[in-house]
């Protein structure tokens, strides 16, 4: 049952990193993520149903567009695999559980804000604040662990470490505003949510 569940989750992985490339490429320009559909940046030729098989499409097309045979981006079928193997790991470390969609929350926000940050050094909010509400419904779920054993405490954690972790960050921003942006202390007290769930030697580790 766990190598199911592993096996489902990364599959979930690759539809969501799929996914997660049209959000690093239309976030930053405050662009939809949901409409028009994905097409070819070179040709404008909307992305036909069968191209858009995560990582399989690619290599059939071998990184081509099928209209006008430009490149396509070798990162699309790299962020597709590597979403694909993190949510197979959280799916592994968790148990499943309840507490397995929170990591998986957590992994997507993951890639999307590092490819992001990567292209054009931002951590929007769009990404970032929604991820708050998510994570604490989710995170709440994991502690109530419906038909198992409940762990408030675990959420306890999570409120003090995310809003431990927010403030230092917010004072160091305020000490040396050049060494730190604004969007870097709202992830913090995102990250200490999840630290905080998870144990206080994870927070202090995670944290340093």
């Amino acid at each position: 049952m766990t190598w199911f569940a592993i096996t489902a989750g990364a599959l979930l992985g690759l539809a969501i990193g799929s996914f997660l490339n049209v959000v690093v490429w239309r976030v930053p320009r405050g662009d939809s993520v949901v409409s028009p559909p994905s097409a070819c940046p070179a040709c404008g030729r909307p992305v036909r149903p069968r191209d858009n098989v995560p990582v399989l499409s690619w290599v059939l097309l071998r990184g081509r567009c099928r209209d006008c045979g430009e490149p396509i981006s070798r990162r699309y079928p790299l962020v597709e695999a590597g979403t694909a193997m993190l949510f197979a790991l959280a799916v592994w470390w968790s148990g499943p559980d309840w507490s397995t969609p929170a990591y998986l929350l957590l992994a997507s926000v993951a890639v999307a804000l590092t490819l992001i940050d990567l292209d054009v050094h931002r951590l929007p909010d769009a990404i970032v604040l929604p991820a708050y509400p998510a994570a604490a419904v989710l995170l709440v779920l994991a502690s109530w662990s419906p038909g198992g054993t409940s762990d408030w405490p675990a959420l306890v954690r999570a409120l003090l470490g995310g809003a431990a972790m927010f403030l230092v960050y917010f004072v160091l921003l305020l000490i040396y505003p050049r060494g730190m942006g604004l969007g870097d202390v709202k992830l913090a007290g995102l990250i200490g949510l999840f630290l905080g769930w998870a144990g206080w030697p994870a927070l202090v580790v995670g944290w340093f």
